[in-house]
């Protein structure tokens, strides 16, 4: 995960990088709409069978250790995971926005798109003002279904060592 966080350039083309990019940009308006909107449930289907899910700080990142807040493998795992936040109400009511950043497309081969999009998760409690709960980069590898987009590995690393409040919610 070390290598991830270092600076890569790209080694897809500019006009392929701009299709791919657009394509990218557009899975993630339906992933952000469907966690947005606390369509949770919907969640896993933007995962492939075999994925892995991870949400893990910056340092642990950078000392490439596996520790993470949230570890999924598989869609199946992701599924668990999307049913016991949807179904538990062990946290106040609240509204999630998801702000991202300009996409990166590093690379694209037969194991699928590699890219890197900056994100903000903004939290609005029903009764409180709205804050910033978690700031960082989703670290992807896309395959393809079809036609479709879906994620293959999605490491999402956190800027912050502190944490507002605990990370039950998708990000």
């Amino acid at each position: 995960m070390k290598a991830q966080l270092a600076y890569r350039p790209a080694t897809v083309a500019p006009g392929r990088a701009a299709v791919l990019r657009h394509e990218i940009e557009a899975f993630h308006a339906d992933y952000c709409a469907a966690l947005d909107a606390n369509d949770v449930e919907r969640w896993p289907d933007f995962f492939s069978e075999d994925a892995r899910y991870r949400i893990t700080s910056r340092e642990n990142a950078l000392l490439d250790m596996p520790v993470g807040l949230v570890y999924c493998e598989g869609r199946d795992m992701i599924r668990d995971r999307a049913l016991a936040v949807a179904h538990s109400q062990m946290f106040a009511p609240r509204h999630m926005l998801h702000m991202l950043g300009v996409t990166r497309v590093i690379e694209e081969s037969g194991a699928g798109i590699v890219s890197q999009t900056p994100f903000i998760l903004l939290q609005t409690l029903i009764e409180g003002p709205s804050t910033v709960h978690l700031a960082g980069t989703y670290f992807d590898r896309f395959i393809r279904s079809g036609e479709q987009l879906l994620l293959a590995d999605r490491q999402v690393v956190h800027d912050t060592e502190v944490l507002a409040t605990a990370l039950a919610y998708p990000v």
